[in-house]
């Protein structure tokens, strides 16, 4: 049975979009293409009338996740105080503690590296970020914006991976606190 062009495609964004939040809680690994499926409302068997194999899902779901964030960083390029803030948003407890609805950086770059499907994406996203960051965050001095941009995107990423790691809560949000004060204050 055919169905609609535009039924086909709402499934195909549901798809991505279900995929994306559970490859960032659960890793590329930690989910199969049935519970993707599941999640989405769908049946196994029409999987692949979307996607070659589960690696393709894996890259075509991190791009769909990257646009996701670079709409939300291009929304905080409106002024200097609208970036920092994007900032704050992304080295908070509300990021820690949603991995699902969060940045793909800090759930999945450990993923990505065993990954070879998905690193051209993870790429794309990554030197993306890094470029708007470089561009429109208001920074102290205009030393090197890109090696300025990388430096506080690891710390952001690393923050917010490193305080889902732990299992104290108190040195957890010190670790985001810390790196929000570096780059925000």
């Amino acid at each position: 049975m055919r169905y609609p062009a535009e039924e086909t495609a709402e499934k195909h964004q549901r798809i991505l979009t279900q995929a994306a939040r559970l490859f960032r809680e659960k890793g590329y690994d930690g989910v199969s293409v049935g519970q993707i499926m599941q999640a989405t409302g769908l049946t196994h068997g029409p999987f692949y009338n979307h996607f070659a194999s589960k690696e393709a899902l894996m890259a075509e779901s991190t791009l769909h996740g990257s646009e996701h964030s670079r709409v939300a960083l291009d929304a905080a390029t409106i002024s200097p105080e609208a970036m920092r803030q994007y900032v704050r948003d992304y080295v908070s407890t509300a990021h820690r503690d949603a991995p699902g609805d969060g940045c793909l950086l800090a759930a999945l770059a450990g993923d990505a590296r065993k990954q070879p499907a998905v690193r051209p994406a993870f790429t794309f996203h990554l030197k993306s970020i890094i470029g708007k960051l470089a561009t429109h965050f208001p920074w102290q001095k205009k030393r090197n914006a890109r090696q300025d941009a990388i430096v506080m995107l690891s710390a952001m990423v690393g923050a917010v991976a490193l305080a889902r790691a732990v299992d104290d809560e108190a040195f957890s949000d010190e670790i985001l606190k810390a790196v929000n004060t570096a780059f925000t204050t």
